[in-house]
Parts: structure tokens; C-alpha cells; sequence
């Protein structure tokens, strides 16, 4: 196990019923039922009652009174603007409102698809299995700019050629919307409009659409990812956690660490610059972890992997995107005297757990506070890196800096180690 967690804690599927913090009858109310029901459920689980007074400040602010006040009447955008405020106050990671115009509402209905289910069937007919439209690509706004932060491994944004830091301006002509740009194009192609490089005059990709399935697509983009390269005479793997909420995705790893591509790897590079946490809290012990690996051998047939533990050098790449399950995983590393390259992880280290509401969008709430061993909590503060390489994403034409500095590293130590020479933890307060 990891230190100070148990697996429930770290699952984003981490279900907890709460007391209500007071009566349903004593909250604040709009008569607007989406806006309502988020009060309720933030008032009955969220994970910190203190809070509470701030939050139902925060909503009846909304609701009485005023220019605007939220009411049943009130426009669609007007009760997004104030949901979204009333959460704010919060100011925790884990807590959130998603609408199916979205790619983190799909992704994050499949992650919490047993919290959820009394009406995934309805949500996703006709067989529960959550689908959206898509090229597996996603994008942020940054600086007014509209720019791909994620192509995710096998995916048909990657295979067209689509490059993290692409400014992504239209698609088949229009402006680019997350889900509703693919809509109805499954099987077919789009052309998508895009920047490479800043000032340049815009290409146009073809790339194909298709119905992908969250989990399943963390898999293959989990499986696509590892690689081995050459640097300075040695072998250097390397493979990306996009998250450890599928349920197959560390047997992946495990697999072509001790049969596949990586098996004769002299270091590993795993980068936890992921989608989404969860998974168990004993994650990282693949890596640092002193069970001994073993084969199940029958008596006919081929022998089976029943357990692997990798133990050669390995770094990790940690950013923003290292959050929840993925946050402790880098803990657990740095506790072991892994270097981590990269940036700040997110500070993002609670359970949540998801709710349908009444027009069928999705909250996430905090349910439960994460302390690992005393009193350490990392939400709110993240981990450093012990290499710090700054990675900008406006026309980066795909090129990772983080992931060169990490390779480079892992060249330096295993030559070190070839030369007798045990490179001393980069951050001394962290050893085996």
C-alpha cells in the first residue's frame, strides 16, 4: 500500500454518504432546479463543513434580491455563471460542474461510472457504455489562443499529425467546439485549420472522427506511449500514465516492462503528466516497491505474470497535470529517492465523487480531505520538482523539452553508475 492511504481514498470513484450539514428545509433555495440541487448536494457531502458558511453566503447572494437574481426563470447562461461562482468559493480541487458539450464530461462519467450508475443506462444508451464523437485531442485557451495541450498516444488526432501547441482555429470551417465540432461525423473525416508556428500562415489536416470510449482510449494511448530510444549508448524506455483510473492500465505498463518493448530497457522515464488521478493508492510500488516478481507456471501452457517489480533506474515527469491518484504516485517516488523533472504538480490530492443533475450535467464533489502519513496534505500545495524545466505550449510543434531533460538525466546516471559512481538523490532529503 502507499504511504498513509487506503485504495478507496484515491479512487475517483470513492463513494461516502455524509450527514447533511442542516435541513433541506433550512437552505438557501432559487425555486431554479439545477442551481438548487447543486446547493443540496455540496450542503450534504462536501467534505469540509467549515466551508459551508461561505459557500451558502456565496448562493444566497445569487438568489436574492438584486440585478440578476437566479430564479426559475433565469437563462441557461445566467445559472451556469452562478453555479459555477458558488463552487468557486470552495477553493478545493475535486469540486466542479461538467456539461455534455464537453470532453471532461464523458471522460469523468466513465471514471465515476459506479457512483453514476442508477442512470448511466439513460445517460448512455443502449449499453451503458459511455461513447462521445471525438479525434482523442484536447485543447486549453491560453493568452486568447485556442491550443492543443494533449494528443493522446493511437489516436486519430495523433496518427493525422496534430501536434501539442497546434493553434487550433477552425474545424471544417467553424469555430472549434470540443464535441460539437465531431458531431454526427463519426466514420468520416474533418479538415482541421491550425497555426504551427507563430505568425505562419495556416495548414489545414484531415483527420478522422471517431466514437471513443474514455477508458478504453486512456488504455490505448497508455500502451501506445512506451517507446525505447537511444542515448549515449544506452537504453532508455519510456511510457505516460494518462491516468490510473483504467482498470488494466498498470498490467499494461507491467507487461512491457517485463516481456514487451521495455524489457530490456536500462531506465525508465514514466511520465505522470496525466488526464485524471485515481486508481489504488499503491500505484508507484511497480517502481519502488520490494515484493519480489514472480510467474505463475502450469503445468501445460505458458506461465503468467503475476506480479513484476522494475528494478532498474527510473525518473518520473511531474507538471499541473500530475494531480489526485497520479500526485501520490509522484510522492511515493520522491520518497524513494526518484528525481522528478518538470513543473509543480497540481496540488490536487482529495476523493471526489460525481452526481447527475436535473438536466442530466455532471457534479463533482470533495467528499473526503487526503492526509498521508501525519499530517501532510499536498492539495492546495503540490510537489517540486528536483530538475525544473519550464515547458511552454503556444506553437511548441510538438517538441517536450521536460521529457529531453529527463532522458538526459537518466543518461547521466546510468553512466555514473557504469563508472562506479552512485549519483547522489538530487534533493538530499529524499533517500532510499
Amino acid at each position: 500500500m502507499g504511504p498513509g492511504l487506503s485504495v478507496a481514498v484515491l479512487s475517483l470513484s470513492f463513494f461516502l454518504s455524509a450527514s447533511a450539514a442542516s435541513s433541506a428545509d433550512d437552505l438557501p433555495r432559487s425555486g431554479q432546479p439545477v442551481f438548487d440541487r447543486v446547493v443540496e448536494l455540496v450542503n450534504a457531502n462536501f467534505y469540509d463543513g467549515k466551508a459551508l458558511d461561505r459557500f451558502n453566503a456565496a448562493v444566497r447572494t445569487k438568489i436574492e434580491p438584486g440585478k440578476t437574481p437566479i430564479s426559475a426563470t433565469s437563462p441557461v447562461g445566467e445559472v451556469d455563471d452562478a453555479i459555477a461562482s458558488v463552487l468557486a468559493t470552495l477553493r478545493v480541487s475535486h469540486t466542479g460542474r461538467y456539461k455534455p458539450d464537453t470532453i471532461d464530461y464523458f471522460e469523468l462519467s466513465d471514471i465515476f461510472r459506479f457512483a453514476i450508475r442508477d442512470d448511466i443506462r439513460r445517460l448512455f444508451p443502449p449499453d451503458s457504455e459511455v461513447r462521445y464523437p471525438g479525434i482523442g485531442m484536447v485543447t486549453v485557451v491560453e493568452d486568447g489562443l485556442r491550443l492543443v495541450i494533449d494528443v493522446y498516444d493511437g489516436s486519430p488526432a495523433e496518427k493525422a499529425g496534430l501536434l501539442v501547441g497546434d493553434e487550433i482555429l477552425t474545424v471544417d470551417g467553424r469555430p472549434y467546439q470540443e464535441i460539437g465540432s465531431f458531431e454526427g461525423k463519426v466514420g468520416r473525416s474533418v479538415y482541421i485549420r491550425l497555426r504551427r508556428e507563430r505568425g505562419a500562415e495556416p495548414i489545414s489536416i484531415k483527420v478522422q472522427v471517431e466514437r471513443l470510449r474514455p477508458l478504453p482510449m486512456f488504455e490505448r494511448a497508455i500502451d501506445e506511449s512506451v517507446t525505447l530510444s537511444e542515448r549515449d549508448g544506452y537504453r532508455i524506455g519510456y511510457v505516460r500514465m494518462w491516468t490510473l483510473s483504467t482498470r488494466n492500465g498498470l498490467d499494461i505498463v507491467a507487461d512491457a516492462l517485463a516481456n514487451g518493448a521495455l524489457k530490456d530497457a536500462d531506465g525508465l522515464v514514466v511520465d505522470l503528466r496525466g488526464r485524471w488521478g485515481g486508481g489504488p493508492a499503491d500505484a508507484a510500488e511497480l517502481f519502488v516497491g520490494d515484493t519480489p516478481s514472480f510467474r505463475l507456471i502450469p503445468r501445460r501452457g505458458e506461465a503468467t505474470l503475476a506480479n513484476f517489480r522494475w528494478r532498474k533506474p527510473v525518473i518520473a515527469l511531474i507538471d499541473k497535470g500530475t494531480r489526485s491518484g497520479l500526485e501520490l504516485f509522484a510522492y511515493t517516488l520522491r520518497q524513494n529517492a526518484v528525481p522528478l523533472v518538470g513543473q509543480r504538480t497540481a496540488g490536487a490530492l482529495l476523493a471526489g465523487r460525481a452526481y447527475v443533475l436535473p438536466d442530466d450535467s455532471l457534479l463533482e464533489i470533495a467528499v473526503s480531505d487526503a492526509v498521508i502519513e501525519k499530517d501532510l496534505r499536498l492539495e492546495g500545495v503540490g510537489i517540486e520538482p528536483d530538475i525544473s524545466v519550464v515547458s511552454p505550449l503556444a506553437y511548441a510543434a510538438g517538441n517536450d523539452p521536460q521529457r529531453e531533460a529527463a532522458v538526459t538525466e537518466m543518461a547521466r546516471m546510468l553512466a555514473s553508475s557504469k563508472n562506479g559512481r552512485v549519483g547522489a538523490p538530487l534533493n538530499p532529503a529524499f533517500t532510499r
